[in-house]
């Protein structure tokens, strides 16, 4: 029987499994090497774009803290002109209060009195003076009563002295309008008529 040597046959079949491994192998890597740097190109590209959208949103976010810095300033100057109007408003609508107020004053004056100091702290007002009598300081708080445009007389002190009674005395001015104020006057010979006073 005849004898075949197949040792060159496998030592071959050896060979080129072992150079199709190889190959594999480097197919493999190279395959690796190449996802690797598209992942890699991409994850760059995701990050290179994340950075240009952060930066502009940063960008945007200064913009609109610049407005809203801008919104905040132009409320506080309209504060403060709102205020300034108001200031103005109250005074223009005060002229003809003030006015008023000094005229119902020298209409609740009885005779044989006057007024030293007025001073005046919101709807409060203080008032010293003279009087010839006592009397007449009673006379000038009834008057004050009846007045339409002063109320709450009250009186501090009186004290005789040479010149007459010299007093302190305290009343409230009432919330008239300014509309208000010309109208139903009365002269003071009636208001002191209607207190049951004579001037």
């Amino acid at each position: 029987m005849p004898r075949i040597n197949l040792l060159p046959w496998r030592e071959a079949d050896r060979k080129r499994k072992r150079q199709e491994f190889f190959v594999g192998i480097a197919g493999a890597v190279v395959i690796s090497g190449l996802l690797g740097l598209v992942v890699n190109l991409r994850m760059e590209s995701a990050i290179t774009g994340q950075n240009e959208r952060n930066t502009l949103i940063k960008e945007q976010i200064a913009d609109v803290d610049k407005q809203i810095t801008e919104i905040l300033d132009l409320e506080a100057r309209k504060a403060k002109l709102k205020a300034r109007i108001e200031v103005i408003e109250q005074l223009q609508r005060s002229r003809p209060v003030v006015v008023h107020l000094f005229d119902q004053l020298v209409r609740t004056l009885p005779e044989g009195v006057y007024f030293s100091t007025v001073k005046q702290t919101g709807t409060q007002l203080q008032f010293t003076g003279v009087a010839q009598s006592s009397t007449r300081v009673s006379a000038l708080m009834r008057n004050i009563e009846a007045s339409e445009f002063l109320t709450d007389p009250s009186l501090g002190k009186v004290a005789t002295t040479t010149v007459g009674s010299e007093f302190t005395l305290s009343a409230k001015q009432m919330g008239q309008t300014t509309e208000e104020a010309p109208t139903s006057r009365k002269t003071a010979p009636q208001r002191a008529k209607k207190a049951g006073v004579s001037p």
